[in-house]
């Protein structure tokens, strides 16, 4: 399943921004490794895929919507959408 940016909330839009920017991003956690535990992601080697927060309105913490992107942190081979804390994700596409 795919979602395309213009799809995505105006804070995810604005966090792959920041992630093709390379920065600088709100939260400490952002381009930390993603282990990929749940494998509903295509298996890589540790370390190929890093999360990013995708703020969430009214939440008190980092909320469950993250990106995930897999590859050179500004030029990335995919990255992923989760709106449910890594429990699903859709591929986006540019």
């Amino acid at each position: 399943m795919t979602v395309s940016v213009a799809e995505l909330p105006r804070q995810g839009a604005e966090t792959y921004r920041l992630i093709l920017q390379g920065g600088p991003f709100p939260y400490e956690k952002d381009g930390t490794v993603f282990g990929n535990r749940e494998r509903l992601l295509p298996a890589q080697k540790r370390g190929y895929y890093r999360e990013y927060t995708v703020p969430t309105p009214g939440a008190r913490n980092r909320g469950k919507r993250r990106i995930v992107c897999g590859g050179a942190p500004t030029t990335p081979d995919a990255c992923y959408y989760t709106a449910d804390h890594y429990a699903s994700f859709r591929r986006i596409v540019p």
